[in-house]
């Protein structure tokens, strides 16, 4: 039976930027900005079971570190869902598992009165189904799915996912689905701008990411680039480049959401490409989402029937900011008064400066 979810009153963070008359020359630019944010929690024991039944007043939601003044109530947030499927020759072996889960796709993700859309990405976007309520549907869209050239634009297809679900009824839970490899090649997007739009638009991303050994031993073989560096010109240890994995193993970054903090900020100002090698990771991370994993159909069954339950069991904040004069990113921490909670949420979000 899926929880009913708490929310707070709002929608969606919107901006809006306007003059009762144009301005005259010489006069500086007012720039108003008004704006609703969105906060799926989830809230787990320490043994990962959903804690169920807890009451509006057990929550509180800080917005850089000043408590945000809360109205709740307990109502159901219909479901938007794109589901973008990597449809390039790497996922030729994988792509059969992906379309004989169709139907649980439907019956685990989208949920009553939900809708979904399915896209398909290479080195093309396509637009296999656009939004549909129809049972089958999602599944005969899926069935469709060819692979086709080496490219995977995947940041490409976060960002077309988030476009669509931007223009979604502002009442509706906004959810995008990533299925594939881990690693992008070919956007011409960058992940800087899906990250900032996925969390202007209130979309949560979650990925399915299909096993790099499996597409390494069963995709289409794609010969090597030439090494652009040469042997002598690499760096040796003492100089390691900032990884996600070297990061984790320098500062005990143990992945949660406060800690990716300062590196999204970083991502943020476009000074480093840490994710570069898993873009699903800051996508998931950025936007209080999840990554799952599979190797094979009955590990692809239980990641959807894990994500199709964490959806549908959050608890779903949304508050007007009384700070929105603070530009810059703005961190959000989320407590429960419950004394085996575990918390997870978007750490925030970025607010361009008001002048």
């Amino acid at each position: 039976m899926r929880l009913a979810t708490i929310v707070l009153a709002g929608v969606l963070l919107f901006s809006v930027n306007g003059f009762a008359q144009p301005p005259e020359e010489g006069l500086d630019t007012i720039r108003v900005t008004v704006t609703e944010i969105m906060v799926p929690v989830t809230v787990q024991d320490r043994d990962g079971n959903t804690i169920h039944g807890l009451k509006p007043r057990q929550f509180r939601l800080y917005d850089n570190g000043k408590e945000q003044d809360i109205q709740v109530d307990a109502t159901y947030f219909p479901l938007s869902m794109v589901l973008a499927i990597q449809g390039n020759g790497a996922v030729d072996a994988v792509l059969p598992q992906i379309k004989r889960v169709g139907s649980l796709i439907e019956a685990n993700l989208i949920g009553e009165h939900g809708e979904a859309a399915v896209l398909a990405f290479d080195h093309r976007l396509r637009v296999m189904q656009d939004f549909t309520t129809e049972p089958g549907n999602i599944s005969e869209a899926i069935k469709k799915i060819n692979t086709g050239s080496s490219t995977s634009r995947l940041v490409d297809a976060a960002y077309e996912g988030i476009r669509m679900l931007r223009n979604r009824p502002r009442n509706r839970r906004k959810v995008l689905i990533l299925i594939g490899e881990t690693r992008d090649n070919g956007s011409e997007g960058r992940l800087r701008e899906a990250m900032i739009d996925a969390q202007l638009a209130n979309v949560s991303i979650y990925t399915v990411n299909v096993s790099r050994l499996v597409t390494t031993l069963t995709g289409e073989k794609v010969p090597p680039r030439p090494d652009p560096i040469h042997p002598t010109a690499r760096s040796m240890p003492g100089n390691v480049p900032a990884t996600p994995t070297t990061v984790m193993q320098k500062g005990n970054w143990d992945g949660n959401s406060a800690n990716f903090i300062p590196l999204m900020v970083e991502i943020f100002r476009d000074v480093k490409a840490i994710f570069r090698d898993n873009p699903m990771e800051a996508l998931t991370k950025s936007t209080g989402g999840q990554e799952f994993s599979f190797v094979k159909t009955r590990g692809l069954e239980t990641a959807i029937s894990q994500l199709g339950s964490e959806i549908h069991t959050q608890y779903i904040i949304t508050y007007n900011p009384s700070n929105k004069e603070e530009g810059g990113f703005h961190e959000i921490r989320v407590t429960v008064d419950h004394p085996d909670a575990r918390v997870r949420t978007r750490p925030g979000y970025w607010l361009a400066t008001v002048n």
